[in-house]
């Protein structure tokens, strides 16, 4: 990884001045191999999935200079090289605020060549206008609460050990979810907060271990994409289930909320994006 593209070298953490003018250089594309291997993933992926950002605070200017307004949401495959830095995500849709565009569709082109090229892979992109503003609908993850286990908590880092299940018995299909995620920025250290939907088809998994191993994130500083990475491999490690997809639906922050998917198995349909609550 080139020392240019290192997290630190990022504008996360630092005095920024905004500009408000089309500048496609403020992205800064991020390595994801790196972050791989420190939980063994080389070679072929063991998942598939998408990184689903959505995009709340867009505006441009039309052609008389009328500011214009509408939520984006962007769908980066996790096969893709590259993730973009949150920050300089935002910084680069805030310098649309006072360019002038010919209307939605240009807006759409320079998203698309842009993040298709800071990420290294197709980005699939979605305007939504202010007419379409009233079809919003919020949801909340389908699944068995694991909040609702009386556990006792004592570590704050991730620790896989937690995680068992029971080969003795026959394989189950179940979907959990906890809203108790919680992990830290890799750079800054301010606190991601997140909702995880976690289904398998394979040995039951002792819910107890599971919820205490996600709680422990909370003192553990990754990017949301590596979290759900980290999730996803330590599940399939300690437990060995035949079918897993792990989802998380982060907070948003800076008008930006990221949503990573990863799944092993093709029947798995694409997780739906609506609006929890607490985004």
């Amino acid at each position: 990884m080139s020392t240019n593209n290192l997290p630190e070298a990022s504008p996360l953490g630092k005095p920024t001045a905004y500009q408000a003018e089309y500048a496609p250089s403020l992205l800064f594309p991020i390595p994801r191999q790196s972050k791989r291997e420190e939980i063994g993933i080389t070679g072929t992926l063991p998942f598939f999935g998408v990184d689903i950002w959505n995009a709340y605070e867009v505006s441009w200017l039309n052609l008389r200079g009328k500011p214009q307004v509408a939520i984006a949401t962007f769908t980066v495959p996790a096969d893709s090289p590259n993730i973009i830095e949150s920050k300089s995500f935002k910084l680069y849709l805030n310098s649309f605020n006072q360019t002038r565009l010919d209307g939605p569709e240009a807006l759409l082109d320079l998203l698309r060549t842009d993040l298709s090229a800071g990420v290294g892979a197709p980005v699939q992109v979605k305007l939504m206008l202010p007419d379409a503003f009233p079809s919003l609908q919020m949801g909340e993850l389908e699944g068995l609460l694991l909040d609702r286990l009386d556990i006792e908590v004592n570590a704050y880092q991730p620790m896989p050990s937690l995680l068992k299940a029971n080969h003795a018995e026959a394989m189950v299909e179940e979907t959990l979810v906890s809203h108790l995620l919680k992990s830290n920025c890799l750079v800054t250290g301010q606190p991601d907060w997140g909702s995880v939907q976690i289904r398998y088809v394979g040995a039951q998994i002792d819910q107890e271990g599971l919820l205490q191993y996600l709680i422990g994130f909370r003192n553990h500083n990754e990017f949301h994409e590596q979290c759900v990475e980290r999730i996803f491999m330590d599940i399939m490690r300690q437990c060995r289930p035949q079918k897993l997809a792990v989802y998380a639906r982060y907070t948003r922050r800076g008008g930006l909320d990221i949503n990573p998917w990863r799944s092993n198995f093709t029947t798995a349909q694409r997780p739906s994006n609506l609006r929890n609550a607490r985004q």
